[in-house]
């Protein structure tokens, strides 16, 4: 229950209004991704933060649907929810990255 299916637990746990909460704290860090995409000078940056965007909702979308039983099951971890320091460690080096690419908006130099 406290790797592939945390989100069901969180339902048990927290109820609607706790998945409501979860669902509109990923939409956010999603809506953020693509707007630093968008604000992005060069086009690696703006790739780069597309990539990380579409990771994060890929991961997202079939943690969800799995749960809801609409997708199968597979290994694919809920972003900052489930357990394990590897996918913990992951999503927080994809959203150092995005930072990254927002603050550093000209093109480089090699």
């Amino acid at each position: 229950n406290h790797t592939d299916f945390i989100f069901a637990v969180a339902g048990e746990e927290f109820g609607f209004i706790g998945t409501v909460f979860i669902i509109c704290m990923y939409l956010i860090i999603i809506w953020r991704g693509i707007a630093i995409a968008l604000d992005a000078d060069d086009t690696f940056g703006m790739l780069l933060a597309t990539g990380v965007t579409s990771m994060f909702m890929f991961h997202i979308m079939v943690n969800i649907g799995m749960t809801a039983g609409i997708m199968p099951v597979t290994g694919v971890p809920l972003p900052f929810l489930s357990y394990g320091v590897s996918s913990l460690t992951t999503n927080l080096m994809l959203v150092a990255i995005l930072l990254n690419v927002k603050v550093r908006k000209k093109n480089l130099q090699f």
